[in-house]
């Protein structure tokens, strides 16, 4: 559907807090053809990044272990590309299972508007935690909370993609949105094994295809040389 005009980051941070603040079928309706993939995409890269950077920076802490810029890289472009299989799961099963009448980019815009504060809420937490969780006492008070408001954030997004699916979709029957979300979950934990056995082997065999490569640049010279 096309847009009347070009949604900000600031009117997206304002529907986020609308969504976040009232949650119901009813607000993320309000806002899911307000936007396509492509701005659901943009808003999630930024929070991504900013909770890339809070993961870099806790990686600097003392007692933290990991590469900081690995871990920045590799937690913005997971995201990203986690958010396009999930959301495009949501749609497909919802359409085939549940006779959902939504678009892809409903769902990818109305999950946005609460995936993205979300990401970042947690990358402060987790910062947060490990910043102050070595103090004595306190540190471990710190983490316990820590630990809890971690919990409610992910039930929280529970809860909001429950919602989400039955605005974006148009799915009334509550336990069928409720299935497709959850297989959804599944999917998307499969695919991530998937890529990450694909990435494994793609690096295992990175030398030999280089090695290839070279063979084939040394030979077409050899070649050359000889007319």
């Amino acid at each position: 559907m096309a847009m009347t005009h070009q949604t900000t980051l600031a009117e997206m941070m304002a529907q986020s807090r609308d969504v976040i603040t009232n949650p119901s079928v009813a607000t993320f309706e309000r806002y899911e053809k307000r936007g396509s993939i492509g701005t659901a995409g943009v808003y999630v890269l930024a929070g991504a990044v900013i909770a890339g950077l809070l993961a870099f920076l806790t990686v600097l802490l003392p007692g933290v272990r990991g590469n900081p810029f690995s871990t920045f890289v590799g937690g913005v472009t997971g995201a990203l590309i986690n958010f396009v299989i999930f959301t495009g799961m949501i749609y497909y099963l919802g359409k085939s299972m549940a006779n959902g009448t939504g678009s892809w980019d409903e769902v990818a815009y109305s999950f946005a508007l609460f995936v993205a504060p979300l990401a970042v809420v947690s990358g402060a937490l987790s910062f947060i935690m490990a910043l102050l969780g070595g103090i004595p006492v306190l540190g471990g008070l710190i983490g316990f909370t820590g630990a809890i408001a971690m919990i409610i954030v992910v039930l929280a997004q529970a809860y909001f993609g429950y919602l989400a699916v039955q605005s974006s979709m148009n799915i009334a029957d509550t336990g069928k949105a409720l299935l497709v979300l959850i297989l959804a979950v599944i999917g998307t934990m499969a695919a991530q094994v998937l890529l990450a056995v694909f990435m494994g082997i793609l690096s295992g065999l990175l030398p030999l295809i280089l090695l290839v490569a070279l063979v084939a640049v040394v030979a077409s010279m050899i070649m050359r040389r000889g007319r």
